[in-house]
């Protein structure tokens, strides 16, 4: 169920975000000495043994609404991976090819326009994604749950030329541990530019996180990353700054199908395969021709 704290955050030449750690706001500094002032976490993928599905009602309908703010139109990706373990190959694997497999494929795919039907005050949300070349800093690794402040942080340090429409996915080497979620996206603000950014684990060996894909055309860690990263970019497309499109609840497209899948493997614009959930369609469940999320909502769809 995606946790949702509507918080505006303000960075003066580095980040606006939302600290993962409490919901009042604090203030804190940027390496370059920037103040920074965060609020809570936004969009979270939580954990199959945590998971309950999101914005499940009784009576009344079940579908999102517009909060009266923009969507991503186009989506301008940047993925950046974070941590020493990425300067080592055995950890690295098949995941930073993999990543930029998923995204460059995500792009035009039947399961990007799945999300299309949503209208902001800035336009209709669009499939056209570009991919900009990856970035990865092995400086340092995080040795504890970060918060959102701390992820922009490391965007702000990456992204020299940030662009409105730009998503940031930060991949990092840090497990999971005892954190009930694998995964959340938030927006910020570098320099006077406002952005999109994304958090995720490290998800090998993670069977809380784990979509279950068997089909051998990739490695366990980067099927369960793909399979969030689907969820993420989707929700920061259709709510890219927290007063876009959700549910009662505050349950977004990606919380309510999050680990509900349609068939084994999606294709996606570039050819390639991959075990993604579904996302929550208005139209799907209107009109009867979406598949069931786990508390029986016929909202999902996954452009197969």
């Amino acid at each position: 169920m995606g946790l949702r704290r509507t918080a505006t955050v303000l960075l003066t030449v580095a980040v606006t975000s939302a600290s993962f750690a409490t919901t009042a706001a604090q203030a804190a500094k940027h390496p370059d000495g920037v103040s920074i002032h965060a609020g809570g976490p936004h969009g979270q993928v939580v954990a199959h043994q945590a998971h309950t599905t999101a914005g499940a009602r009784r009576g009344g309908s079940p579908n999102m609404t517009s909060h009266g703010g923009g969507i991503m139109v186009t989506s301008d990706v940047t993925p950046i991976f974070w941590g020493k373990a990425w300067a080592n190959s055995a950890f690295t694997g098949d995941k930073k090819t993999g990543i930029a497999t998923f995204y460059g494929g995500y792009h035009g795919s039947n399961y990007a326009k799945a999300s299309d039907e949503y209208i902001g005050n800035n336009g209709q949300v669009g499939p056209s994604l570009t991919l900009r070349g990856s970035l990865t800093d092995t400086s340092s690794s995080l040795t504890k749950t970060p918060s959102t402040t701390t992820i922009l942080g490391e965007v702000a340090k990456e992204i020299s030329n940030p662009v409105a429409n730009g998503y940031y996915p930060v991949y990092t080497d840090l497990p999971r541990g005892n954190a009930g979620y694998c995964a959340w996206h938030s927006w910020g603000t570098i320099g006077s530019v406002p952005v999109q950014f994304a958090f995720f684990f490290a998800l090998d060996g993670d069977a809380g996180c784990d979509p279950g894909d068997n089909s051998g055309l990739h490695s366990q860690g980067l099927a369960a990353l793909a399979n969030v990263s689907a969820h993420e970019l989707s929700e920061a497309r259709t709510d890219p700054r927290g007063d876009g499109w959700f549910d009662s609840s505050g349950a977004e497209n990606g919380d309510k199908c999050a680990w509900t899948f349609n068939v084994p493997l999606v294709s996606f614009s570039n050819g390639s395969q991959w075990m993604v959930q579904g996302e929550w369609s208005n139209a799907a469940y209107n009109g009867g021709t979406g598949y069931a999320n786990s508390s029986g909502q016929k909202g999902c769809v996954d452009g197969h």
